[in-house]
């Protein structure tokens, strides 16, 4: 038997001076916005891993799909490419948070609000391939996180035109009326 190294699901967003992604620009929708960034690094969690001259520190775990369909998940499977693709040097870090009356509804209202009114998972498909995300989750590491979730998005710079259409659409639909905090970075791949 070979043994596999173990997947991690646990990633640390870091503000600092060094870091591969260049903060081009800082966008505070709703709530309280982050101290300010010049760098940002994705980590994932590890032995090694220590924060150190950070400005702040965000994290999040990936998790199992809760609002997809079966027919939903295989499409985005087959239609979606992942993370850190060459041409991808254009990259957005938004981390959101929900209000209390939407953590009140049970999982199936959420799931017609998300899909059925909002049209989240249909919105997203139209900017496959081009936009890769990786969503995290926060209220599964601690009551205390300031976020729920954290999205990670990556694209080339000529999709950054249809990347601002994906999140106008989104935050045009009934699911953001949920919304009470809402922060957006755009970052690009640093040069040194």
């Amino acid at each position: 038997m070979t043994a596999t190294a173990p997947v991690t699901r646990l990633f640390h967003f870091v503000a600092a001076n060094t870091g591969p992604w260049k903060v081009n620009a800082a966008h505070y929708l709703c709530g309280d916005p982050l101290p300010a960034a010049t760098r940002i690094a994705v980590v994932p969690d590890t032995p090694e891993f220590h924060l150190n001259g950070a400005s702040w520190s965000l994290r999040g775990i990936t998790s199992n799909e809760r609002y997809v369909t079966r027919a939903e998940k295989t499409a985005l499977v087959a239609k979606q490419e992942g993370l850190g693709r060459t041409q991808a040097s254009c990259a957005a870090l938004i981390p959101i948070r929900k209000n209390a009356a939407w953590w009140a509804l049970p999982q199936d209202e959420r799931r017609q609000i998300l899909e059925e009114q909002s049209q989240h998972v249909a919105i997203g498909m139209k900017y496959l391939p081009a936009i890769a995300r990786r969503l995290h989750h926060c209220r599964d590491l601690s009551g205390n996180e300031p976020f729920d979730f954290i999205t990670w998005f990556e694209f080339a710079p000529a999709d950054s035109a249809a990347f601002d259409e994906l999140l106008a659409a989104l935050r045009a639909s009934p699911e953001w009326q949920y919304v009470d905090r809402e922060v957006d970075l755009r970052l690009s791949l640093a040069n040194g």
